[in-house]
Order: structure tokens, then sequence, then C-alpha cells
């Protein structure tokens, strides 16, 4: 099978189309031919092992220390057709068009890959009825993190709720569930996002080449900073008493304060990782099949120019989310 091998840390040029071994699905697992997959920032992230120190090493030590051991292959969303499937599975069958993550054990960004029916780490969902398989594949990051962090945030109707980095595969997501929760959404992104911010239905937008929120006066009810570039403190100014700040890409210095502040105040502060759960996927697929959360896509490469994906995610230009197609287009 064609798949994109992940060779060395580097740019994005060190992500190489190759043939590699089609794997064989074991009792529990199924083998997924892959439709379409995603880039994200997080994806670029971990290709050039550009994160804080403090992940950095660990991710070195479990990955590679001078370059990913192995075959590593890279992606983590996924929307296709199971093609095989072992003796043990029972909820999954044959034919079924499905969409999930496959967590911290990557693979996504080829022909084929095997999951097992009910993964530790992912999730796998029988695709909404309503959504294409590049639809799909958007889901399982940007919308299980957006669910995971708005619902510890305990949205009541009538709420204020900013979202730091709407415009990302996260935000577009996360706008469109605060205000299913029924809250009063502002969106902060830049200029090119925002028509497309409208176009969702966002509330409220700042652009943030031209204004500071932090610096309006306004306060909010919830505060969710999707992308960590903002002042720590500021936000928490801008955090109405009672209020409640999601940090979904904190650094080490902000997690420090956020304990302190949860302790010394009465605003929270939540840092944590989102667990991929068969559960938020299936809440969402009711969501999208009820026409409440749609999806993003700026833009759709082959899985061979998967270098150019990851070069233009790199830019921060990117609205929503970028799709990479794998063989011919073929939606259910």
């Amino acid at each position: 099978m064609k798949a994109i091998v992940w060779t060395r840390y580097g740019p994005p040029e060190v992500l190489q189309l190759r043939e590699v071994p089609t794997p064989t699905p074991q009792d529990h697992e199924v083998l997924i031919k892959i439709h379409a997959t995603t880039v994200t920032a997080g994806d670029c992230e971990m290709r050039n092992l550009s994160l804080p120190l403090w992940i950095r090493l660990p991710m070195r030590i479990w990955i590679g220390l001078l370059k990913p051991r192995g075959t590593t292959i890279p992606g983590t969303e996924l929307a296709g057709e199971i093609e095989a499937a072992g003796k043990d599975v029972q909820r999954l069958r044959v034919g079924d068009p499905v969409f999930g993550s496959s967590g911290l054990k990557f693979g996504t960004c080829a022909e084929y890959m095997c999951l097992p029916e009910d993964p530790d780490e992912g999730a796998l969902a029988i695709l909404p009825s309503s959504m294409t398989f590049e639809e799909a594949a958007t889901v399982p990051f940007g919308g299980t993190e957006a669910l995971h962090f708005l619902r510890k945030a305990n949205i009541q109707p009538g709420h204020k709720v900013l979202i730091n980095g709407a415009g990302g595969s996260i935000g577009t997501f996360a706008v469109q569930l605060a205000q299913y929760y029924g809250a009063e959404v502002t969106g902060v992104d830049t200029t090119a996002k925002l028509d497309m911010l409208r176009a969702i239905g966002t509330d409220h937008i700042i652009d943030y080449t031209q204004e500071d929120f932090a610096a309006s006066g306004a306060t909010y009810d919830v505060i969710f900073d999707t992308v960590g570039k903002r002042s720590f403190s500021r936000c928490l100014r801008a955090l109405k008493p009672g209020g409640c700040l999601l940090l979904g890409n904190p650094r080490p210095a902000h997690m420090l304060r956020a304990l302190w502040a949860s302790a010394t105040s009465s605003k929270r502060v939540i840092f944590e990782m989102a667990s991929k759960k068969l559960d938020d996927l299936l809440f969402l697929t009711e969501l999208v099949e009820a026409g409440t959360l749609t999806t993003v896509i700026d833009r759709r490469y082959p899985l061979e120019q998967i270098a150019d994906a990851h070069r233009y995610v790199e830019t921060g230009q990117k609205q929503g989310h970028v799709v990479i197609t794998v063989g011919p287009r073929a939606d259910p």
C-alpha cells in the first residue's frame, strides 16, 4: 500500500510517499480502507518536534531520540470503509463506512490501517449519512477537543463565551458547540478568517490584528484559548468572577499559574488532555445529523502532496481544516 513515512524530525520534506506492507487485522481489529485524513497544527508540531522542552524530551524518548523509530506513519484522523474484520469484532461489519481517531498510534496517512474495534486510544464510529468522508475526517480531533473543554465549563444559556483561535480546527467546532449550549459567542482570529466565522454564525467577531479583546473592558463567563498565544494574566482579567478559562494548548508557566489562580480566586482555570471517546463521537454525530454542527474545509490535498499541506498549515492561515484525500474520492 501507499503511505506517508515520517523519516526524521524536520521540515515537511521529511514526509515521504512510499510503498509499505498492507497490515492484517488481528482478531479484535478491523482493516480500514482510508479515504480521507487531515493535517492539523499538532501534526506539524509532531513532525519537527517544535514542542515545549518539557514535552519534546519525553516524545524523543518515546518515538526516537535522533529520528522516528521504524516505519512511522503520521496522522490521527480518518474516514473510510471497513475492508476486513477479525473474528472477535462484533460492533462493526465489512463495508461499514466509519470515521474516528487513531490516537497516539498515528498511522492514518496511508491507504489502509488496522485499529481495534474499540481502541484504548481514539474511537471508531459509523459515518453519519449526511457527511462525506472528507467532512467526517475533520471531526475526531477538533470536535472532541472542543466538546471536552466546553463541557468542563458548564456553559449555561445566556453565558458570554469567547473563543480565541476561533478559525482553527478546534475553534470552528467550539463556536458551534457553545452556541448549541445557548451561549453568546465571540470569535477571535485573524482578518482572513472573519468572513468564514460570520458564515458559521459567530455572534461577535474580533480581528486580533486590529483589536486586543483583553484590553476592551468586556468580560466573559468562559474564555477558551485554543492556541495558547495570549497573555495568561490578560485572559484572566477578561474573565468574570466565577468564570472559567479553558487552556487548549497551555505552556508550563500557564499550568503553574492556573493552579494558583484556581486556588486563590473564584475563577476556574482548566487544562488537561482530552480523551477520544466513542460516546463523544456519537454525540457529535447526532448534532451533525440534526444540522447543528457543520465542518469547515479550507483546502484538500492528495496524499502525495502532504508536504504542501504541512507547509500551508504552518502559515497559520488555515480556515477550519485541511483534508488529505487518499486514493480516488469515493464519498458514501
